[in-house]
């Protein structure tokens, strides 16, 4: 298996990789409280892949409600900390250490940790076990496109239950660098650093961050840590002139990192090191335009599910991961919509190294209650938190669709719901738009998002061409039967983009365990995919009402067989045939890509 350090903002040399081989097993009848109560595992598995995955080994996808994993590791305790770590376990998960409770979390798409030193055995024989609890048939949870029937059915798929991210240990000092957090400020070419110490408290301590373009120096400063923590502006030196200044700026055309080197001293002596990464990179609106680095940009992007046949939401590697991002690229688009996933670290790494934007969404719960409200907030703070760093990352989407918050037009709960968490994001990260519900009734929101799968290109000018004035666009009824705008929420002036098109569906190569595969429009061939996907890409892009557009979908995903790509990644049509649709030019939009 090939996986790469999980956590790339903040690299240490020391870690173990936990993935491999575990013992499993259900409980299907939920009578199993602790370790000790388990006296057989009938079977084992390949983590990260989730049960019913084939990579897993176990590949059961039937209804189970709760699951165990055990593990052996070897590990004798020194002077220093270790930290258990998970990528991400869905959905509610209990871990021992040699018998004893070390984490408890909830949300299925977030990470956790566990100091786990006061827990090791000193012969260096350790034992990890997990348990794992995650309904199929609870609403409540953020769960995304995963189905709650026992066979996937229209829009959904197969489940993914427990681990489905890296496990790994870490040792760290006894007093370490926690957390860190990089905010560019291109206005001001400047970047704002902020970090938290965590284990044994300390006095005396001081931070280094170097922070380099290849060879070159751009900065080496040292603060003192007050009460725990760092926060300061790193300014660069400004070259002025717009050629210079633009070298260091980050694109999906020229993705230029800045490394950091980070190290922790107390008396003087370092006691913590590692290495991280930011980049200097702006977003925010402008009137009717998406902006990236003070310029008008737009936004061509492809929805991406982020699933595989093999491994389901898991990655098959860290190479999969980075040939994601190559082909979106390869295709034409700047810009991928990660759909109903919050994706995996790495994903994000190899999008900031590459070049690739994205909008990050949250997977959706499909009831509304209190308890659903209460862990989708949870976990949304909980990944903003995680990839706020990420240069990629240029939108936020708390809701898609009014998936969790059907009611909309008659609710006023679900309206709160909606314009609160669009408020949090906004709290928590006041540097990038946010879309609180994406594809109608739009309320709280710095997009308009509009979902229309109308594959006619006629009605698409009709509906969105240069004679249509702005109030007849919003008080018409759209695809889906639902408004543009909910009432109180009238157009400001936001950027329109057509955030969901296509769904061109083309069964280049047949799944057998595929029954019946389904589209919003279906080829007969090759060559008509093509040509319907040309025809369409031409009429949106030569739409001057939208500042961007996501087109559905990146892959094949299960019975949707609607993507570009077959599941397996290989091209239904030449990628330069598709690249040379996607890039069709928008000259009369001024800075437009």
């Amino acid at each position: 298996m090939d996986f790469a350090y999980p956590r790339p903002q903040l690299q240490r040399d020391q870690w173990t990789s936990l993935n491999g081989s575990w013992r499993f097993r259900f409980d299907d009848e939920c009578r199993l409280t602790t370790p000790d109560e388990i006296d057989h595992w009938p079977l084992e598995i390949t983590v990260p892949y989730p049960p019913e995955s084939k990579a897993g080994g176990v590949g059961d996808r039937g209804f189970h409600k709760i699951c165990w994993y055990q593990r052996d590791f070897e590990l004798r305790p020194g002077s220093d900390r270790v930290i258990l770590r998970f990528g991400a376990v869905d959905y509610a998960a209990r871990v021992w250490i040699n018998g004893e409770l070390a984490v408890t979390h909830e949300g299925g798409h977030t990470p956790f940790s566990a100091d786990i030193t006061h827990l090791l055995d000193r012969s260096g024989r350790q034992v990890v076990t997990v348990r794992v609890e995650d309904d199929p048939a609870d609403l409540t949870k953020p769960r995304g496109k995963q189905d709650w029937q026992l066979e996937p059915h229209s829009i959904w798929y197969p489940r993914t239950t427990g681990i489905w991210q890296t496990v790994w240990l870490e040792r760290v000092s006894r007093t370490f660098v926690d957390k860190v957090r990089w905010t560019p400020q291109v206005e001001d070419y400047a970047i704002k650093f902020e970090a938290r110490i965590g284990g044994d408290p300390c006095a005396d301590l001081s931070m280094e961050v170097e922070l380099r373009h290849g060879e070159r120096l751009l900065a080496r400063d040292r603060y003192q840590v007050i009460d725990g923590e760092v926060d300061r502006h790193i300014v660069l030196s400004d070259p002025g002139i717009d050629d210079f200044r633009n070298e260091l700026l980050w694109s999906p055309e020229r993705p230029t990192l800045l490394d950091a080197r980070v190290r922790l001293y107390r008396d003087g002596q370092v006691v913590d090191e590692f290495v991280s990464y930011t980049a200097l990179r702006s977003v925010h609106i402008l009137r009717d335009r998406f902006m990236l680095n003070g310029r008008p940009y737009v936004l061509r992007m492809v929805l991406d599910q982020g699933y595989w046949p093999d491994t389901l939401l898991a990655a098959p590697s860290d190479a999969a991961l980075r040939h994601d991002v190559e082909l979106a690229k390869a295709m034409g688009f700047n810009g991928v919509r990660k759909h109903q996933k919050i994706e995996d670290p790495r994903y994000l790494y190899w999008a900031d190294k590459l070049g690739l934007l994205v909008w990050e969404e949250m997977p959706s719960a499909y009831r509304f209650t209190r308890t659903a409200i209460k862990r989708v907030v949870r976990e949304w703070t909980e990944a903003i938190d995680r990839d706020y760093s990420h240069p990629c990352v240029i939108v936020w989407v708390p809701f898609n669709e009014s998936w969790g918050v059907p009611e909309l037009t008659a609710v006023r709960e679900q309206r709160h719901a909606v314009e609160a968490l669009y408020h949090l994001t906004k709290t928590l990260d006041a540097t990038r738009p946010v879309i609180g519900n994406d594809g109608w009734e739009s309320s709280a929101t710095d997009i308009i998002g509009i979902h229309d799968y109308d594959i006619n290109t006629d009605h698409i000018r009709q509906r969105y061409g240069a004679e249509i004035a702005p109030e007849q666009l919003f008080d018409r009824r759209r695809p889906g039967g639902r408004v543009l705008t909910l009432d109180g929420y009238p157009h400001r002036g936001q950027p329109i983009m057509l955030t969901e098109f296509g769904g061109i569906a083309f069964e280049a190569k047949p799944d057998p365990d595929v029954k019946r595969i389904w589209g919003y429009t279906v080829a007969k061939d090759a060559q008509e995919f093509a040509a319907l996907y040309g025809k369409l890409l031409e009429t949106v892009i030569h739409t001057a009402l939208f500042s961007g557009f996501c087109y559905t979908q990146f892959a094949d995903t299960f019975q949707e067989a609607n993507g570009l790509l077959n599941a397996d990644r290989t091209p239904k049509i030449p990628l330069e045939r598709i690249a040379a649709a996607t890039r069709i030019s928008r000259t009369y939009i001024p800075g437009g890509v």
